[in-house]
């Protein structure tokens, strides 16, 4: 099956064991899911691909939009500014409790300037988009004639039919000489080794055993599930999904899945299939893309 690129790889149903009881609170319980067979993209959607979208439709990304002060009191000037947050190598080694340290919020980052208003993506047309909110990919996917997938189906695509294993590829962590995925390799966040720190062109990495490219690192990618603090949760509506840490944001958390390139396994051990973070729907990141499914 053929849409929009590459042809699309079949999932089989199946009964699959999703989350782990071994990692990060979040990714709890481990447990049996059951899903049925659907259609997915092999690789994360692609500038280009994103571009002909735009082109074909004039969509305009969150990103790119105007900025409602009304929407923001209190926030500085120079932040209600059409802008996205893009990572920062630091000068050297930093406290990694602090992620304002390595990300900033950059006015006119978007998904055509992918680290600032004065880079482009005309070097990186076979990248993985980024700087997407929520909206934007679900945009995309409805125009071409498609669907985000649910946590429970990337994470059993991800998998590619192996039970429980820790990584896309199995259970033994990525060996020096064997580069299997792009997370970051090297000192984190301010010394990545050559070839790393930065999105890589989709596909670039081996697949795993349905054959999908980049199921761990490169970017994050949007599911359709609201966020619980634990996978035997699922909150039922936006509301619940909410930062209780911080309740002066009342903005709904989706889940992204997958990694990216800044996963550090001295920090964010998080390019695992059972791995999972929230992240707030309306804002996009230079680390967060997506691919979609056909059910």
């Amino acid at each position: 099956m053929t849409e929009h690129g590459a042809a699309m790889v079949w999932i089989p149903g199946q009964t699959a064991i999703l989350g782990s009881d071994s990692h990060y609170p979040e990714e709890a319980p481990a447990h049996p899911v059951t899903v049925d067979g659907f259609w997915m993209q092999p690789t994360q959607v692609t500038n280009l691909e994103f571009a002909e979208f735009v082109a074909a439709t004039g969509y305009v990304t969150a990103a790119e939009r105007p900025v409602n002060p009304a929407d923001h009191p209190g926030a500085p000037r120079e932040n209600l500014q059409p802008g996205s947050m893009v990572f920062t190598r630091t000068g050297g080694p930093v406290d990694l409790r602090h992620l304002n340290l390595w990300w900033t919020w950059t006015p006119g980052a978007s998904w055509r300037h992918p680290v600032g208003p004065a880079s482009s993506i005309d070097k990186r047309l076979d990248h993985p988009v980024v700087h997407v909110g929520y909206e934007d990919a679900e945009s995309y996917a409805a125009w071409a004639g498609l669907e985000l997938p649910t946590e429970a189906e990337w994470e059993t695509a991800a998998r590619g039919g192996l039970t429980a294993a820790t990584y896309t590829w199995g259970d033994v962590p990525e060996q020096p000489g064997r580069q299997l995925a792009n997370y970051w390799h090297g000192d984190f966040p301010w010394r990545p080794d050559r070839g790393y720190g930065r999105t890589r062109p989709v596909g670039s990495f081996p697949p795993n055993r349905y054959g999908l490219f980049d199921m761990a690192g490169n970017v994050w990618e949007w599911t359709t599930d609201w966020y619980g603090d634990r996978r035997d949760y699922q909150p039922c509506c936006a509301a619940e999904s909410y930062d209780a840490k911080q309740p002066q944001f009342e903005v709904p958390r989706r889940v992204v899945k997958g990694g990216s390139f800044l996963c550090a396994d001295s920090y964010c051990q998080r390019y695992r299939p059972a791995a999972r973070r929230p992240q707030p729907v309306d804002t996009g990141m230079s680390h967060i893309g997506f691919r979609c499914v056909k059910r």
